[in-house]
């Protein structure tokens, strides 16, 4: 029989599996895209920059921890997310990472907060204005992630669409943009051109997944539009 000690080592050697399996970046990235929605390995390899092969792998490695799961759709293999504690244990990993990594706050000044030097809209205060019909919702993800949950009321353009396609944004009312996470940095691009172009425009404080995990509601694209 084991012993106390014994089975609290064995804890931990798993719970080191878990740890171990996150320790790459291309596999936090995988599962950030995941959030999004189901993807096949194909799929995940395009919005990565990765081989199939790699990504393939970089996938069992999260599926061994428990982290992912998969089924069959023809002849594809789809993935998603085992549960919601995936992405809320990808939170606190960003969460410990900006509270105490000088390079990661480098990062983020450098590179996105001088993009955008506003404070960003909360999902409470959005939430909010969204429902007294103050504010125009902007998903500048690609269509594909928007049908499979945005949210409510939120019009789709891509970011390498939102030039052209600006006349289908009500003049002289507040936008509102977001993508896949706070790091994402289409919303932070999409807002730039926004305001080159007069729109008043701030981004969501995070992105779908977060305002998901938060219980927020959420709508889905079906067949039928």
């Amino acid at each position: 029989m084991m012993s106390s000690g014994n089975v609290k080592k064995a804890l931990f050697a798993q719970f080191a599996t878990v740890a171990k399996a996150l320790g790459h970046g291309h596999r936090l990235e995988l599962l950030e895209f995941l959030a999004q929605g189901e993807r096949s390995v194909e799929t995940l390899a395009r919005l990565a920059g990765l081989s199939v092969a790699n990504a393939s792998q970089h996938l069992q490695h999260l599926r061994r921890a428990g982290l992912v799961t998969a089924r069959k759709d023809g002849h594809f293999v789809l993935y998603r997310p085992a549960d919601d504690s995936v992405m809320t244990l990808l939170g606190s990993i960003r969460q410990v990472a900006e509270n105490n990594l000088a390079e990661v706050d480098r990062l983020v000044t450098r590179y996105l907060r001088t993009k955008d030097t506003f404070e960003p809209v909360s999902s409470k205060e959005l939430l909010k204005r969204v429902r007294k019909g103050e504010v125009t919702v902007l998903d500048v993800r690609p269509a594909e992630e928007y049908a499979a949950g945005h949210l409510p009321n939120a019009v789709n353009i891509p970011l390498r669409e939102l030039k052209e396609r600006l006349a289908e944004l009500p003049a002289g009312r507040d936008v509102v943009a977001y993508c896949r996470g706070p790091y994402c940095v289409l919303a932070y691009e999409a807002v730039a051109e926004l305001r080159r172009h007069g729109f008043a425009a701030r981004r969501l404080e995070h992105g779908l997944p977060e305002w998901k995990l938060a219980g927020l509601p959420v709508e889905r694209t079906t067949a039928d539009g």
